[in-house]
């Protein structure tokens, strides 16, 4: 694997951040994934009624950026559940950061709960 990055407008950290995770469905998929989303279809019943075709393009690039991998758990028709990886793992306590400060300034907002797999 190649390990070059490649920066598509500067070498800010922020900036790097924001061309990965900075549009306005990517962080609700890494908001599902924490809480223990893992299929296609949960991620789909999400309340903010995320479009197919956007959630496709939304875990493929999270994927390819390795924040994302994905596990086949049924052979015909293929289905996949998707898990972070230790890289994705570490933006937790990043959306932990920004649930505390958006319940302090947003009075009224609500954490979503876990997901529980059996």
């Amino acid at each position: 694997m190649n390990n070059k990055m490649t920066f598509e407008r500067s070498h800010c950290p922020i900036t790097i951040v924001l061309d990965t995770l900075g549009d306005k469905w990517t962080l609700l998929v890494i908001r599902d994934l924490v809480l223990g989303k893992r299929r296609y279809q949960e991620f789909m019943a999400s309340p903010e009624r995320i479009a197919s075709n956007i959630l496709a393009n939304r875990l493929k690039k999270l994927e390819a950026a390795g924040l994302v991998t994905r596990k086949t758990y049924q052979g015909n028709p293929a289905r996949y559940e998707y898990l972070l990886t230790r890289k994705g793992k570490g933006l937790e306590p990043v959306l932990e950061a920004i649930i505390v400060w958006g319940q302090k300034h947003y009075p009224g907002s609500k954490r979503f709960p876990r997901v529980e797999h059996r």
